[in-house]
């Protein structure tokens, strides 16, 4: 699948459901409503639509919530879409909050995952549950402890938020280098209505120069199929990222598009534009039918976003849109 400026779209993002049990600050509202289950996609469809975005040319898959592993049954659908790596997919991931991890992580090794990013924004208790809004850091801990111990490879995404997280970086880069973790930082985006996201924005330009400093940060070629650019920690022989989407944005060579789990096809975190997939497969939507409605939103893909840390970009919640 091309995009109307030259792009491949390689790479589908699929929430599968609202729900999860933290209330991050800069991802939820305190008091979220969730979407009623009859407008979820059922696992099946899921399953129809990811089949759909392979054929097409998708060769990576990330699950993402909410929480993922809060969806009921959802290891049928992981089950599902592992039978498909080396048949068009190359690689089933998500990305978790890291609550249910201790659970599900030899389950998800089985199924054909090799790698998964897990949400942790601070290793300070008490820091952790004003951030997550009542979360329990050693429960994550157990999650990544038991994901290390099914052999995943664990990347920790850490928001970066001036005033709450920012004398952590250097703590956790170590703590990261010492378990064979890599580290992506990520700047905070203008999406759905949460408070105080302009006080906690931090353009990580900074960021990374100061830890230089103290760090031996060289560039790397090392790549994900996302959007963060690394550096190696001579150090530790791991690698940093950085996720800019204000400071230094990567929409140039953006190679994914999200699929919500009400069967909404956003072309980009940043605009409302979206194509209505539920509704297609609920009217009988299948083969070439099916194909041509997902190639019809490739088509209509934008550019890019038109971030401004100032103002909401979309109302949507990132929980929603899928993180």
């Amino acid at each position: 699948m091309i995009d109307p400026f030259g792009r491949s779209i390689t790479y589908l993002r699929v929430s599968v459901t609202d729900r999860c049990d933290f209330r991050c600050t800069y991802c939820m509202a305190e008091d979220m409503e969730f979407l009623p289950r009859a407008e979820l996609l059922t696992l099946e469809e899921m399953e129809r639509l990811c089949a759909a975005f392979i054929g097409l040319g998708v060769t990576k898959l990330r699950l993402t919530g909410g929480e993922p592993l809060l969806r009921r049954d959802v290891m049928r659908l992981i089950e599902a879409l592992g039978r498909r790596l080396g048949q068009g997919l190359e690689e089933l991931t998500l990305t978790t909050n890291g609550s249910q991890l201790a659970r599900f992580a030899a389950d998800l090794a089985r199924a054909g995952m090799r790698r998964i990013n897990v949400s942790l924004d601070t290793l300070d208790e008490a820091r952790f549950a004003r951030i997550t809004r009542g979360g329990r850091l050693p429960q994550v801990l157990a999650g990544i402890a038991a994901a290390r111990a099914a052999g995943l490879a664990v990347k920790i995404n850490m928001v970066a938020l001036k005033g709450v997280n920012d004398d952590e970086f250097d703590a956790m880069l170590a703590w990261c280098g010492a378990r064979g973790f890599d580290l992506c930082l990520i700047e905070t985006m203008p999406v759905g209505e949460v408070t105080h996201r302009a006080e906690t924005h931090l353009p990580l330009a900074g960021v990374r120069a100061e830890l230089s400093r103290r760090w031996r940060l060289t560039p790397s070629p090392h790549a994900t199929g996302g959007p963060a650019r690394y550096m190696r920690v001579e150090e530790t022989g791991r690698h940093l990222g950085f996720i800019t989407p204000l400071s230094q944005h990567f929409c140039a060579s953006c190679n994914r598009v999200r699929l919500t789990c009400t069967g909404r096809l956003y072309l980009c975190l940043g605009q409302e534009n979206a194509v209505d997939l539920r509704g297609a497969l609920r009217q009988g939507a299948a083969g070439e039918e099916l194909a041509a409605a997902i190639r019809r939103g490739i088509a209509a893909k934008p550019l890019g976003h038109e971030f401004d840390i100032t103002r909401v970009a979309v109302p949507r919640h990132m929980s929603v849109t899928g993180g």
